[in-house]
């Protein structure tokens, strides 16, 4: 905890990465960039390539968002930083133009704007974990489990909450004998939704409409994640609601619920070309036009949802409303989309909390956090 500091507690913001959700990232660093509050905090970019260097990186927030019109990249071949840490104490450390060894400063707070695997799946939790280094987000379990979809489902069945149907594909089971791995599916209503186990921003997923295009949607999947699940589609309203942790013992809070809406015709669902490539795709209503005993369920399932895997931090929630009024739980996203135009923000906005307020408060939570088994 850092109350007593007499500087301003230094901030890594760490983006990029080794996932397919690289560009998602730096997007998300953009916004973060812009609205984190630089009287208050130093703040330290630190962008991560794909092929996993760490580097120090531009500061400016339009290098790394979609105004010139290309994905933004962290380049290769300039990582030059590692994270060096002693109980109670981090830096970073340079190893550029013959100054191996060169300290950067203390770390106070690391802030993982990553997305996917190799940041969100508690890989680089426990990097930071061992590192004795403070984050923001959650830990090393429930980033995991938040990660993989299939393990997901596991804990909220387990946790009481409905699950709409759904199998699992392994590699071994596809190598093994993929026509068998298919015939699991055979029971599932369609449409089927087709998705990578461990990806996220609606990288890989298809939409199938019947048998003929279930193998070729499974090979998609595959490219970014061995492991595939198979849901069947729900009919229902697509409801989402943000989770932020509570201070000390308090309770989580959660933000008025949020409704996406996909234009007619645009696209057969919220897909990545919707979230983030064809503004008029989707529209955003928050708060959701729900009656006040359903918003008021919603939220109460969102935080219990959030305490089921152990997240800590910040989390989005996302369920379908079924139109004979049940909540069956699509899925939790313990680092969500962190743009100023992402639902996560929009949510918080709609409840009070304005984005920069919002950065402020995770970084507060993170600072008086403890890492370690807690």
């Amino acid at each position: 905890m850092t109350d007593n500091l007499a500087r301003k507690p230094r901030i890594a913001l760490l983006f990029g990465g080794r996932s397919s959700e690289h560009s998602v990232s730096c997007v998300t660093a953009a916004g973060v960039l812009q609205a984190i509050d630089r009287a208050k905090y130093e703040v330290v970019p630190v962008g991560i390539s794909r092929e996993g260097e760490w580097s120090l990186v531009d500061a400016d927030h339009e290098h790394w968002s979609l105004a010139t019109g290309a994905a933004p990249e962290v380049p290769a071949g300039t990582g030059t930083l590692r994270l060096e840490a002693t109980r109670g104490s981090s830096e970073l450390v340079a190893n550029d133009h013959g100054h191996a060894g060169r300290s950067l400063g203390p770390i106070d707070v690391v802030f993982p704007l990553l997305h996917g695997p190799f940041g969100e799946d508690g890989t680089l939790q426990g990097l930071l974990e061992l590192a004795d280094v403070p984050y923001v987000g959650s830990g090393v379990s429930a980033s995991a489990i938040g990660m993989d979809k299939h393990y997901m489902k596991v804990v909220f069945e387990a946790a009481g909450f409905e699950v709409g149907p759904y199998v699992v594909i392994t590699d071994k089971q596809w190598h093994r004998d993929p026509e068998a791995a298919l015939a699991t599916a055979a029971h599932l209503a369609y449409p089927l939704f087709v998705k990578p186990a461990r990806a996220g921003s609606s990288v890989g997923i298809s939409r199938v409409d019947d048998p003929a295009g279930l193998r070729a949607a499974v090979e998609a999947a595959r490219e970014h994640d061995p492991k595939v699940v198979i849901e069947a589609g729900i009919a229902g309203r697509e409801i989402e609601c943000g989770v932020l942790e509570g201070r000390g013992s308090d309770a989580p809070r959660t933000s008025l619920p949020g409704e996406i809406a996909v234009a007619p015709g645009a696209h057969s669902f919220y897909d990545f070309e919707a979230k983030y490539v064809d503004g008029g795709a989707a529209a955003l209503s928050c708060p959701a036009d729900l009656p006040a005993a359903a918003v008021e369920e919603v939220r109460r399932l969102a935080a219990a949802a959030f305490d089921a895997v152990g997240a800590e931090g910040l989390s989005r929630v996302d369920f379908f409303h079924t139109p004979d009024g049940r909540w069956v739980i699509n899925e939790i996203n313990t680092m969500p989309g962190f743009t100023p135009v992402s639902m996560y923000p929009q949510m918080w906005a709609k409840s009070g909390l304005a984005y920069p307020d919002l950065i402020d408060e995770l970084i507060w939570l993170a600072l008086h956090r403890r890492t370690g088994l807690r």
